[in-house]
């Protein structure tokens, strides 16, 4: 006669997966992604009809990057390295030159005066459906870097401040000095 082999009890190996999986996920640390830091705009409202606006094309910035990850300025390849004084030369448009974004003049009461700033320019961002997000990173941190110097720069020069020691008038009135306005463009297919 066969010999009786004793089963063994399965019936608390479900609590004790449970219990290992509770385990592992609070004690495994995770990688966190880098993201983008934007503030979106407000919805608008059901009533309101949505106006194309025409941009004049010197008011424009165009920054692409194709799916090498290569960036073109203006139709010029460019190192991300130089994007950010690029993209402040662009903002700023010092020169008064034809081929940079129009000056328009206004009182922004004191400390201020009047100042001549670059209200209508835009920068719009391109980019390749195949293109690393860490290139696309690149990008937007070197935009908002010229965004952050330039508004940095301006507290030092009315405020004797830096921008993030300003009251938050004080900040806004900066902002609408240097208003950052990216414009991102639904990926494409560029190519190399």
């Amino acid at each position: 006669m066969a010999k009786k082999i004793p089963q063994i009890n399965a019936s608390s190996m479900a609590d004790i997966s449970f219990l290992l999986l509770i385990f592992f996920l609070v004690t495994t640390s995770m990688d966190v992604n880098q993201g983008l830091a934007r503030r979106l705009p407000a919805p608008i409202p059901p009533d309101q009809k949505i106006e194309d606006k025409d941009i004049n094309k010197r008011n424009l910035l165009v920054v692409k990057i194709n799916s090498a990850n290569q960036l073109m300025v203006q139709g010029q390849l460019m190192d991300v390295k130089q994007l950010k004084e690029k993209a402040k030369e662009f903002i700023k448009n010092e020169s008064n030159s034809d081929f940079l974004p129009k000056l328009v003049t206004e009182d922004f009461g004191a400390p201020f005066g009047e100042i001549s700033y670059t209200k209508d320019h835009v920068i719009s961002v391109q980019n390749d459906v195949d293109t690393r997000y860490q290139s696309y990173l690149d990008v937007q941190n070197e935009l908002v870097a010229a965004y952050n110097e330039l508004r940095e720069e301006c507290a030092q020069k009315y405020f004797h401040k830096a921008y993030n020691e300003l009251e938050e008038d004080q900040q806004k009135q900066i902002q609408k000095i240097y208003p950052q306005k990216i414009s991102e463009a639904e990926p494409k297919n560029y190519g190399n």
